[in-house]
C-alpha cells in the first residue's frame, strides 16, 4: 500500500486518465473528488462488496478484481 499526504487542492494521478483530488479536510474526514473515464466504474467499498463477482471467459470467476479496470 502506498501512502500519501495530500493538502487540499492537491492531487494524485493514477494511471492514465485518473485524478484524485483532496477537496476538504475536516477533523477526520476527507472529501476527494475523483476524476476518471466513463468506462471506469468508482464504488465506495462497502457498495463493491454486493456487487457480482466478475466471470472470466470460461465462465469462472476471475480471482483477480482488478481485471475490469484493466
Amino acid at each position: 500500500m502506498l501512502v500519501l499526504s495530500r493538502k487540499p487542492g492537491e492531487k494524485l494521478v493514477i494511471g492514465s486518465g485518473v485524478t484524485v483530488t483532496v477537496l476538504e479536510v475536516q477533523g477526520n474526514r476527507v472529501r476527494v473528488g475523483i476524476d476518471a473515464p466513463a468506462h471506469i466504474r468508482i464504488l465506495r467499498e462497502e457498495l463493491a462488496c454486493w456487487q457480482e463477482p466478475a466471470e472470466g471467459r470460461d465462465g469462472q470467476l476471475d480471482p483477480t478484481p482488478e481485471a475490469e479496470f484493466a
